[in-house]
């Protein structure tokens, strides 16, 4: 298959993503295979949320949100445009996907399939309703691609490169298991935001988005604030406040009570708001519904710090304050080029 043949499929998926990308959905009869596939991805949508207790429609909806503006012909031909793609490697590699948020691994399996090579996809219990039905629908704008794309139900095997995500404890197992065949394997990693004190209310409203949504359980998803001495957090407080009805759905508000009573227990000051706690902290990684912070001197200082520290970072928000730092609100939104952990994925299945 050329690339181009890919891109138009992958153009076809993005514009049947869009019917879905808003709280309700629109159908648009002008969109290929509606007659196959609409009604059995809406069912698949609205009963994600059954088969994962943290998933809501509204997360899901805003996962395909973010799909549906990648899988664009513009977005996909910046991506690919830094590539050479005159060879099709055609070798099986393994994926196994992790399920904390709706379509976790969609990029993975995407880049597996425009590299030119076979995905055998190993799917988490958590996340296993949406992926299955948009490889068959991939399947149906473009046929060449049933001899690429597997579903796995069992063990995974006959792999010739593997790509898994997991924690920092199951990356020891993958890399023991996987080590006899090129990899990539992801462990925990978190993303922070740095303050100055100059962020306006729509920043940290937008810096709410980063903390809030899918509750919080994303490695894109902001659980530390660097903040310089003396920071105030009333605005910090004020805004976040858009984000209280977090504190109505059982499994949060679950984890703030057991988090916020093992803080008090243990004498440990917090900030606390009702549904949002704040702890000074030096970890990256808080607990759900609380998020840490640390205080800094210095931006040069703090700079050479995160260089230090970028193994265990995936992503920093600031009014571009620090290098390669995003925008507020933008976390949950990376583009097609944006790696999870660094690590350039396609240049990694493109040389198998």
């Amino acid at each position: 298959m050329i690339l181009e043949d890919k891109k138009l499929a992958l153009v076809a998926l993005g514009q049947f993503l869009k019917q879905f990308s808003q709280a309700t959905f629109s159908k648009d009869q002008q969109v290929l295979g509606n007659e196959v596939f609409y009604s059995r991805f809406e069912e698949a949508v609205v009963s994600a949320v059954h088969y994962n207790g943290w998933f809501t429609v509204d997360q899901v909806v805003l996962s395909i949100q973010s799909w549906s503006a990648a899988l664009t012909l513009e977005e996909l031909n910046q991506w690919t445009q830094a590539y050479d793609f005159d060879r099709e490697p055609l070798k099986n590699v393994g994926l196994i996907l992790a399920g904390n948020i709706p379509l976790v691994g969609f990029h993975d399996f995407l880049s597996v399939l425009i590299s030119g090579n076979i995905v055998s996809v190993k799917m988490s219990s958590n996340d296993q309703r949406l992926l299955p039905i948009l490889a068959d629908y991939l399947i149906f704008v473009e046929p060449r691609f049933k001899e690429r794309i597997r579903i796995v139900e069992g063990r995974l095997e006959k792999f010739d490169a593997v790509i898994a995500t997991g924690s920092n404890n199951t990356s020891r197992y993958f890399e023991y298991y996987f080590d006899k065949v090129p990899n990539i394997i992801r462990k925990n990693r978190n993303s922070l935001a740095v303050l100055d004190g100059n962020e306006t209310k729509s920043d940290l409203i937008a810096l709410g988005s980063d903390i809030f949504t899918f509750f919080g359980l994303g490695c894109r998803n902001v659980s530390k604030l660097l903040v310089p001495k003396g920071y105030n957090f009333d605005a910090f407080f004020e805004a976040m406040f858009e984000f209280q009805d977090v504190i109505h759905y059982e499994k949060y508000s679950n984890n703030y009570d057991y988090n916020k009573a093992v803080f008090l227990m243990s004498n440990f000051k917090i900030l606390d708001n009702g549904f949002l706690t704040i702890k000074e902290d030096e970890s990256f990684a808080s607990p759900i519904s609380s998020v840490f912070y640390e205080y800094y001197e210095d931006v040069t200082d703090l700079k050479k710090e995160l260089k230090l520290q970028e193994e265990k970072i995936q992503c920093i928000v600031s009014n571009n304050l620090v290098d390669n730092s995003i925008a507020f609100g933008q976390t949950q939104f990376p583009k097609l080029w944006d790696y999870a952990d660094g690590v350039d994925s396609l240049s990694f299945l493109l040389k198998l």
